[in-house]
């Protein structure tokens, strides 16, 4: 079970990986996707703008109206569809399929154009073709979208889709420049009515990567269904929401309509303007060519916006401050338009090209990136429901919406205008310009109801963990913060934005506390001023000094003295003295003495030297605590040092705790042992672990070698592992990633619980940067083949009837009084444990991959009794994971006999049965693997059914550091060599633990040894 080496890049392709934000093993699914979206984009690009031309050439844009209404329902019909599918055949199947569907009728509908003379129900078959083919761009737009985000979403695990996606969804914008640029070199060798072919054939392309992905990554995709909910199975999902929730849903949901209203109002004038234009110019392929090199400058300036500017901006001026760009931005222009269409200075026409180019622009760029963002605030159990209503219902409603309102103001137009004058075509483009006005004023007014009630659900979300800091309005999170802690809120709503505040902007957040330190309570000014001291500015001074001339008490006092000195560049320190006097309360007194030994001169040092050697000798335990707590605050102790011995001795557990903030601030290296020793005391446990935390990389070698140590007991070696994983450094993540691959069992186990718990996926993300992907998922192979020797152990050992009489736990009580020992069972039983453990395992390096939750609720529910929670369980992990031995690893978790799961990992262990002996042998030439508990049962048994083993097997256990495996080799070896016993219990005399030391002199006085 060796690792097998990773692969990475080097020289030009590392920095390449670099600068795409990309990993190795990522690289191939991502170019080949990308591919894929480019490639059926192209297709569908050219299909559109072919389709537009032809039916602007021949049929007008008044009919473009009935188009946007028919369009609604088009996105949950094939919902629908695409949903039905996915329960006939697998997933990996519907995705090409689905793209074949969208090809199919690109090759039928040639055969319908250009046909005059057949009518249907009143209508020429070529009208029908063309508005049936403009439906169908639309509906393949929605399922190319659709069938992307399914695939990608397979292929990449919640992590990686951050990484992955943005270049994946690029592809849409690298398709527009390519086809806009090429479509009239396309028209020079190709009719315009034979586009719909070539269309067709890019489209296959596409599906054939796309299948040859799909049949790679085959471990990707999930299986059929295997959840059968039980008949008393109640469904418990309905969800309610009320309160702020749907003062916040409503305008988001209007927000996404009036951006389609506005999207489709400029795109109807535009096409209307552009048929006025053909009528002038002539020709369908005139229009084609026009759209595509409009197409093509449009795409490119949508990729480098969405490369370079989009996240940029989002940043600098807030999502808000993104999101009103585009309706501003159409406002002037339309203004700009009606304007210059009045003066005469040009024509309408002109001023719609400008503003489809900025809808365009800004709407598939600046719209996509700050769209997800308010969705963050909505609790996760509602989001995806509230994304797929906009998505799916309110965006196809809105078209359609759209389209009415455009049939009303053509109505309107006619009615109040006389459609024979001259310039009727103006003043009615004119009208069209000033509700595309009124749109996007409407718009700015829902863009300030949910900037309102964002800001009021950003903290209770916050509260209750429900977003990641990272994909949020910082803006406006850091507004809410302010105006929580004006308002007259409770206490702890105060302290929990404090909290927040320090997480996500720990270095400026002096900014926001400064000018409320005035009217926070105590409490709450020592809390902001301790997170302030930890990048204090000279800045906020002003504010922190004023502290000074009111009545605070002296927790308050010392911290505003420590940000004065610490902050001045040149404090007069001869201010502190008057603190020095004894009538001042002793944190104030040792604060000021802790501040003059980092700061004074030689004199001032050493009068503050003997008022905190007063204080850490004081009789009273106040003052020798505060005295210490000052310790831990200068720079040097100097003489103070000699007093280090006894106050860690000191009847105050106080002190004594905080002797230890002074050896790891004071960096006092002969004293490193003290806190090593003061681990193993349940008492002074919490303390040493915060000492060693601040000692830094200082302190991982030596917590290394202690978690090494397996004579050490189990929680000191867990106690060792936490302290580095709360260091955090690059160095401790490189100490706990190299031991994670090299160890085995419960230090494994804890190595990754202490990985995946630190904050902010540090962890996570150290271990994949790393060990990679591939790294983690030879991890889980290793243990699955584990698990394939523990089967086979299992398969092998089960029916061994061996009955020992022995005094041991898990025996059972004869009839004639004696206690028995079924050996057999309680080694199968240990060995079930392994299984548990390993399994376990699986379960926390499937983390460092997938969604913690996603993760949970899988363990928790295979973990059940009930066959349906199982079956959950196992349809959780089937549609989360995608590691190649995924097949494998359901079938273990399945509820299956041991020979079937045997079987299912014949592709990494090989089975041979074995005699029960020789199976015996061979688990214990897997001893580094298994647990004491298990290694000592195969002794047992061995010595039970008086099986022979090595004299290496036996030899090692003798040294094993845990007792009762020694004292389980020694029973062994009175059974199976009593002379070479003899020899060896001279030297185990002394053997650390107290039973194995009473064994081995009662057999000395036996064999009568002297």
């Amino acid at each position: 079970m060796e690792l097998r080496s990773l692969k990475s890049y080097t020289g030009l392709g590392d920095k390449l990986l670099i600068s795409l934000n990309l990993r190795y093993e990522e690289v191939e699914r991502t170019l080949l996707m990308f591919a894929v979206y480019t490639l059926t984009s192209v297709g569908l690009i050219w299909l559109e703008l072919s389709t537009v031309s032809l039916f602007l050439d021949q049929y007008g844009a008044d009919k473009l109206p009935w188009i946007y209404i028919a369009s609604a329902g088009i996105g949950s019909g094939l919902g629908f569809v695409y949903s039905w599918l996915q329960k006939i055949m697998p997933l990996r199947r519907v995705i090409v399929i689905i793209l074949l569907l969208m090809a199919i009728p690109l090759f039928l509908f040639r055969f319908g154009i250009g046909i005059e003379n057949i009518t249907i129900a009143g209508e020429s078959l070529a009208f029908l073709t063309t508005f049936i083919m403009w439906l169908w761009v639309e509906a393949c737009y929605l399922l190319n979208d659709l069938n992307t985000s399914i695939t990608a979403n397979q292929l990449f695990n919640i992590r990686e889709i951050k990484r992955t996606y943005p270049i994946i969804s690029s592809g849409f914008l690298v398709a527009g420049v390519i086809s806009g640029f090429s479509l009239p070199l396309i028209l020079y060798f190709v009719p315009l009515n034979n586009v719909t072919i070539v269309s067709g054939l890019m489209v296959v392309l596409g599906s054939g990567i796309l299948l040859y992905l799909s049949e790679k990554y085959q471990q990707s995709f999930p299986d059929s269904s295997r959840w059968i909910p039980e008949e008393d199975e109640e469904e418990f999902s309905t969800r309610r929401i009320k309160g702020p929730l749907q003062g916040y849903i409503l305008p988001l949901i209007i927000f996404f309509v009036m951006a389609e209203v506005l999207y489709v109002l400029i795109d109807f004038q535009f096409f209307y303007q552009l048929e006025l234009q053909n009528q002038a110019v002539g020709g369908a392929s005139t229009i084609a060519s026009f759209l595509g090199l409009f197409e093509g400058i449009l795409s490119s300036c949508q990729v480098a916006t969405q490369w370079f500017a989009s996240s940029r901006l989002v940043e600098r001026i807030g999502v808000f401050g993104t999101a009103v760009i585009l309706p501003v931005g159409a406002i002037a222009l339309g203004l700009f338009s009606f304007t210059g269409a009045m003066t005469g200075l040009f024509s309408v026409f002109i001023g719609l090209v400008i503003l489809r180019f900025l809808d365009e622009l800004l709407h598939y760029t600046l719209i996509e990136t700050t769209g997800p963002v308010l969705f963050q605030p909505l609790p996760e159990n509602i989001r995806s429901d509230v994304q797929t209503m906009v998505n799916g219902v309110a965006e196809p409603f809105s078209t359609g919406l759209s389209g009415l309102i455009i049939l009303a103001i053509l109505w309107l137009c006619r009615l109040i205008l006389d459609s024979s004058q001259v310039g009727f075509q103006d003043r009615q483009g004119l009208i069209f310009v000033i509700a595309i006005i009124i749109s996007g004023l409407l718009w700015l007014g829902v863009i300030w109801l949910i900037r309102n009630q964002y800001v009021g659900l950003l903290v209770r979300s916050a509260g209750k963990g429900r977003f990641g800091v990272l994909d949020v309005d910082m803006r406006a999170l850091k507004q809410s913060v302010v105006e929580t802690l004006e308002k007259g809120v409770s206490e702890e709503d105060k302290r929990s934005c404090i909290e927040l505040l320090s997480q996500i902007d720990q270095k400026n957040l002096g900014e926001i506390l400064a000018p409320l330190l005035h009217v926070m309570s105590p409490a709450l000014q020592c809390q902001s001023l301790e997170v302030m001291l930890n990048h204090p500015n000279p800045a906020y001074l002003k504010q922190v000094q004023l502290l000074t001339q009111a009545s605070v008490p002296p927790e308050v006092l010392a911290l505003v003295l420590r940000y004065i000195w610490l902050t001045e560049s040149e404090p007069d320190i001869s201010q502190l003295r008057p603190y020095l006097q004894s009538s001042v309360d002793p944190v104030v007194r040792g604060t000021a003495a802790a501040l003059i030994m980092r700061r004074g001169d030689i004199e001032q040092k050493a009068e503050a030297t003997n008022v905190l050697r007063r204080m850490i000798t004081s009789k009273l335990e106040k003052e020798r605590v505060m005295g210490v707590r000052a310790l831990g605050e200068a720079d040097y102790l100097q003489g103070l040092r000699l007093y280090v011995p006894s106050l860690l001795q000191d009847e105050s557990l106080r002190v004594r705790k905080y002797c230890m903030d002074v050896i790891a601030a004071t960096h006092l290296e002969s004293y490193y042992p003290s806190l090593l020793r003061a681990l193993s005391y349940k008492s002074t446990r919490e303390s040493a672990l915060q000492a060693l935390v601040r000692l830094g990389n200082d302190a991982i070698p030596m917590l290394v070698k202690l978690a090494d140590d397996t004579h050490k007991s189990d929680l000191v070696r867990l106690q060792a592992w936490t302290a580095i994983s709360e260091i955090g450094t690059i160095e401790a993540l490189d100490s706990l990633v190299n031991r994670m691959m090299t160890t085995w069992g419960m230090t494994r186990r804890n190595i990754l619980r202490r990985l995946l718990k630190m904050p902010g996926e540090v962890g996570i993300e150290g271990v994949l940067e790393r060990v990679g992907r591939s790294g983690v998922e030879i991890l889980i192979e290793q243990e699955l083949m584990f698990l394939g020797q523990i089967y086979a152990g299992i398969v092998d050992l089960s029916g061994v009837d061996i009955n020992s009489t022995n005094s041991h736990s898990g025996a059972l009580e004869e009839g004639n009084g004696k206690l028995t020992t079924d050996y057999t069972e309680i080694l199968l039983r240990s060995l079930k444990l392994l299984e548990l453990d390993a399994i376990e395992q699986c379960f926390l390096l499937m983390k460092f991959l997938y969604p913690l939750g996603s993760i949970q609720a899988a363990a928790f529910n295979i973990k059940s009794d009930s066959r349906s929670n199982v079956a959950r369980g196992l349809e959780i992990l089937d549609n989360t994971v995608d590691i190649s031995c995924k097949r494998s690893l359901i079938d273990i978790l399945d509820q299956n006999s041991y020979g079937e799961k045997l079987t299912s990992l014949s592709e990494m262990v090989v089975y041979q049965p074995m005699a029960p002996s020789d199976r015996l042998r061979h688990l214990l030439d897997f001893r580094h693997f298994l647990s004491d508990w298990a290694l000592a049962c195969s002794l047992q048994m061995a010595r039970a059914a008086r099986w022979s083993l090595t004299a290496e097997q036996t030899l090692v256990c003798l040294r094993h550091p845990t007792g009762f495996v020694r004292e389980a080799a020694l029973a062994y070896l009175r059974m199976a060599s009593q002379r070479a016993l003899v020899e060896l219990l001279p030297n185990l005399r002394n053997d650390p633990d107290p039973l194995v030391a009473a064994q081995v002199e009662q057999m000395i006085v036996e064999f009568g040894i002297g």
